[in-house]
């Protein structure tokens, strides 16, 4: 499944990994998504220092167990983008939570806080890995959920999230990042156990050709299953319809791209698909 496209892509903020957790508690809230057979529920899960406010998602027509898919928000913040994205997994007939890394489902309004949030995380890696671990096993606990079967994706700083916890070794079976740096805080490395899809814009300007380079032959170091994408014109954030908007906001080079967005959509259904057959 190795399948590389050489290109420049983007560095969102970056993100750690490391030690323990402890108990979480949880509380959920269901209800029915509007004309459909999905059930959607607002979440809260904690760590010993972090309440965190998720979304959970999935079709309540699917009475048998179902992969179970966590989905990690941009450097914004958890928001409506990464719960439309946790719905069309549900769609496919996956059951999806979309995440909180920043605790209080807090939400950045400009890059100086989205740069400060992220930072935040990034600058305490024991409580980051803590706060992944704790949706881990939020999403492992549902009765519709298949433990055995979870996958995780991210977009921008979500994208390294799911990248730097797969090479942690966390018990993921299959991760993909879209717009996403891939100069991570830990390397792949034999602990990695996941396949890998990154699907980034080849318009993306942030990133280095070096730290492309140095993230693929990691990867081919320990013969990693991954398929790296860049697609041409694309630039950062390009599965996002706010791009445009949020770019010309604050002078930045975000946009969106129809044909890429679908494209790397489809390639996601693909690891998907080959992941959990």
């Amino acid at each position: 499944m190795k399948r590389i496209v050489w290109t420049a892509v983007f560095s969102c903020a970056l993100i750690m990994v490391a030690c323990k957790q402890d108990k979480k508690e949880q509380t959920t809230e269901t209800s029915e998504v509007q004309e459909s057979s999905l059930v959607d529920a607002e979440v809260t899960y904690t760590t010993d220092s972090t309440t965190m406010k998720g979304y959970l998602v999935y079709d309540g027509s699917i009475k048998e167990k179902q992969p179970g898919i966590l989905v990690v928000h941009e450097w914004w913040g958890h928001n409506d983008y990464t719960r439309e994205r946790a719905r069309m997994l549900a769609e496919l007939g996956y059951t999806a939570l979309a995440i909180d890394m920043y605790g209080d489902g807090k939400q950045a309004n400009h890059p100086d806080d989205a740069g400060k949030f992220s930072g935040m995380v990034m600058q305490n890696i024991d409580e980051a890995k803590a706060r992944f671990q704790a949706a881990l096993a939020l999403l492992k606990s549902q009765a519709s959920v298949d433990s055995t079967e979870i996958a995780a994706i991210g977009y921008c700083f979500g994208g390294s999230v799911v990248l730097t916890m797969a090479n942690a070794g966390e018990d993921l079976d299959a991760v993909a990042a879209f717009h996403s740096g891939v100069q991570l805080p830990i390397m792949p490395n034999e602990d990695l156990k996941a396949k890998v899809l990154v699907c980034n814009g080849a318009a993306d300007p942030f990133v280095s050709p070096e730290s492309i380079v140095a993230f693929k032959e990691a990867m081919d170091s320990i013969g990693a299953d991954y398929s790296y994408i860049a697609y041409e014109g694309a630039q950062h954030a390009f599965t996002s319809k706010d791009a445009d908007s949020l770019g010309q906001k604050f002078n930045l080079p975000l946009a969106y791209q129809e044909k890429a967005d679908n494209a790397s959509w489809e390639e996601l259904k693909i690891l998907l698909n080959e992941t959990f057959k």
